[in-house]
């Protein structure tokens, strides 16, 4: 299955605006195969699967062949690592400016940073190889800002915790 074969779900939850909840959303057939966690599910499919740019970059996955992992990655890992060609740029755009993008999200996340140095909820990230059999290492995939953020802090000698959280989805039977 791919992000194509589910697009009248994605009609449906961009048609339907805020009456179409997550739960709604969660509870279509059409996703039973994937078994993904609902954190992936929400942050890839239900926020991003209808936006174009995202279904450019990520369109072509055999989105059944993921497996997702939530692992503990270390700080360098982010420091290079690449996001869709649709927004390549961003995460460097983010990363500007660190403090304001924490500051226009709730204060919670601000405090989160401070005093823990890391996001409050994990991104999601894929193995590469699932875009090219021939690539590797990870990719941004939801987060950008997150990872952003992250890089700017790195910069401006901000508190940064050495190991973070993130979704990883790796191609199904592939090591890890």
């Amino acid at each position: 299955m791919k992000l194509s074969e589910l697009s009248p779900l994605m009609a449906r939850r961009r048609d339907s605006g805020l009456s179409f909840t997550f739960g709604d959303f969660r509870a279509d057939p059409a996703l039973t195969p994937l078994r993904w966690p609902d954190d992936v599910l929400e942050q890839f499919l239900y926020d991003h699967g209808a936006n174009t740019n995202f279904a450019r970059d990520y369109g072509d996955i055999a989105l059944e062949g993921i497996t997702w992992r939530l692992d503990t990655l270390p700080t360098a890992d982010f420091n290079d690592m690449p996001t869709g060609a649709s927004e390549a740029d961003c995460i460097d755009y983010f990363a500007e400016n660190p403090v304001h993008w924490v500051k226009v999200r709730p204060a919670e996340v601000g405090h989160h940073w401070a005093e823990r140095g890391t996001w409050m909820r994990p991104p999601v990230l894929i193995d590469r190889r699932l875009l090219a059999p021939s690539n590797s290492g990870l990719q941004v995939l939801e987060g950008r800002t997150r990872v952003g953020v992250l890089r700017g802090r790195l910069r401006e000698g901000l508190l940064v915790a050495s190991h973070h959280q993130a979704w990883v989805g790796r191609p199904r039977n592939a090591p890890a």
